[in-house]
């Protein structure tokens, strides 16, 4: 892997600490250190990186702000936010602002590297105890009580979807691959690729990124830097 990235932190101890820890990594490159959102935004402008390691509360312009400006103005630049915030809040404002990780700064080194990679591959760098989180929230409304396994689709489901079939539809949408849908849901990847099939088949979707504009149409997900009501 070879990646440019550009810290942001407000606090300079934490982000020296940052830069000093990504220095020891191999094909990790920081070409910048930002003190806060306004100098993140311009830091990219500048310097083109790969990955922008964000810290979400800054003064000025906030981790969330300069997520959703970078993504917009410069969508080759991936987010990975980390922060010492673990609040449900700030982890899915963050996504839908645009971010591709969360971590929280108690990660280590190998930790980070393997979510600057994953983002740079297209796929979601998020820490396991993040995935269990986002998880729980796409199953924030339980089934009703004592309903059985393969019973009816809940009737707030669109198109017959199954309640696992749009927890995966969500977790596509979110930017999880299948190696990533079958170790938050505890499944394997071969009945990952059943329910993608099966909810391709009903919802009309050709491919994932139908599928992700279904889900947005639907309100099963909600694309990023939009704000849910």
């Amino acid at each position: 892997m070879s990646a440019r990235v550009v810290v942001a932190d407000d606090q300079s101890v934490v982000r020296e600490g940052i830069v000093m820890l990504l220095g020891l990594l191999p094909g990790i490159e920081v070409v910048g250190a930002a003190k806060d959102g306004d100098d993140a935004v311009a830091l990219v402008a500048e310097t083109d990186p790969d990955v922008v390691l964000m810290d979400l509360r800054m003064p000025r312009c906030d981790g969330v702000e300069a997520t959703r400006r970078i993504r917009s103005e410069y969508p080759r630049t991936q987010v990975v936010v980390l922060t010492t915030f673990e609040d449900d809040d700030s982890l899915f404002t963050a996504l839908r602002a645009g971010a591709r990780g969360y971590l929280t700064k108690d990660a280590g080194g190998e930790e980070i590297a393997q979510a600057v990679e994953a983002v740079i591959s297209g796929e979601a760098g998020l820490s396991p105890k993040v995935q269990s989180r986002l998880l729980a929230r796409v199953t924030a409304q339980p089934a009703e009580a004592g309903a059985d396994v393969g019973a009816p689709p809940s009737p707030e489901l669109p198109d017959g979807l199954t309640p696992r079939e749009a927890e995966v539809l969500v977790l596509i949408a979110d930017g999880l691959s299948n190696a990533e849908i079958a170790r938050a849901l505890h499944i394997s990847r071969a009945t990952v690729k059943t329910h993608i099939n099966n909810l391709f088949a009903k919802t009309g979707a050709r491919d994932r990124t139908g599928a992700v504009r279904y889900a947005y149409q639907r309100g099963l997900a909600h694309p990023p830097g939009t704000s849910v009501t």
